[in-house]
């Protein structure tokens, strides 16, 4: 099993590319950073407020593609509800060329709806519309001359590069555990990037809809599990139900905050892995 982390890359906290510095350098395969453009002050709290400020999704990954050479790093998840579908698949394109094929393309909804409300996102039709823009984007990225038609996203034949290094695109990583989501990790996902701590059976639930995935999936999904603990009974119980990677998520913060969160997780999976 492969080990990542979160973060949440606030402007006044440790930088995008010193915490893609630290996560390879202790090995890790991964690294995501959240996305929220903005919280309404309507619906925010003082937790809330802490996310309102978050560097820009693109230019965080960047700024830690450039202090890398091996990390790969994702958007953990890239609002695609809220964004223009035409600009977005062009900063995929253009992160995974300049990385050399490390990004990952983390999706989903989101959860304010106030937010989207604000992009002009009406939240009843959201996930259909995420379907049509994820569907716009693969064809961006796949052909010369792109087209797209329907209820959402039109677009007569454009030209677009650069094009994805990975082909057909980078991995699309699904969030979510609504009832739905499988369905569209189905639909367009190459992985289901559900969150451990929504789920109320302690796990078991993800590993369960898991197995059901896999039995109805026409090709390879893989499952990587947002919020694990550092706990090594919990990277067991992961692994034996099939998750390839464990990502465990840290709080904005300086230097000393995290690390000690990143000794913690490294502790967990060094025992786990019987090296402790």
């Amino acid at each position: 099993m492969e080990f990542g982390i979160g973060y949440y890359p606030t402007h006044d906290s440790l930088p995008p590319a010193e915490v893609a510095r630290i996560a390879e350098q202790r090995g890790y395969t991964s690294l995501f950073f959240a996305e929220h453009t903005h919280i309404p002050v309507s619906c925010g709290d003082e937790v809330q407020r802490r996310i309102s400020h978050l560097y820009e999704l693109f230019v965080a990954i960047m700024s830690a593609v450039g202090a890398t050479s091996r990390l790969r790093v994702g958007s953990g998840v890239c609002l695609v509800g809220v964004r223009d579908p035409i600009i977005t698949a062009k900063q995929v394109a253009s992160v995974d060329d300049l990385s050399g094929g490390r990004f990952e393309f983390g999706v989903g909804a989101g959860w304010i709806r106030e937010e989207m409300r604000n992009h002009g996102t009406d939240p009843r039709t959201r996930m259909r519309l995420i379907g049509e823009r994820v569907a716009a984007m693969k064809a961006i990225w796949a052909a010369d001359e792109a087209a797209f038609a329907g209820d959402f996203v039109n677009f007569d034949p454009l030209w677009s590069w650069p094009k994805p290094v990975q082909r057909p695109h980078p991995p699309i990583l699904v969030g979510g555990n609504g009832p739905k989501v499988v369905e569209r990790v189905l639909e367009y996902g190459d992985a289901w990037m559900p969150n451990l701590l929504l789920d109320k059976a302690g796990g078991d639930d993800i590993l369960g809809r898991a197995k059901e995935m896999w039995a109805r999936a026409e090709r390879p999904i893989d499952l990587f599990v947002v919020r694990a603990p550092a706990d090594p009974a919990v990277l067991e119980q992961l692994r034996g139900g099939g998750c390839r990677r464990a990502i465990h998520w840290l709080q904005s913060g300086g230097r000393d905050q995290v690390e000690a969160a990143l000794d913690a997780w490294d502790g967990a999976i060094a025992e786990f892995t019987g090296e402790a």
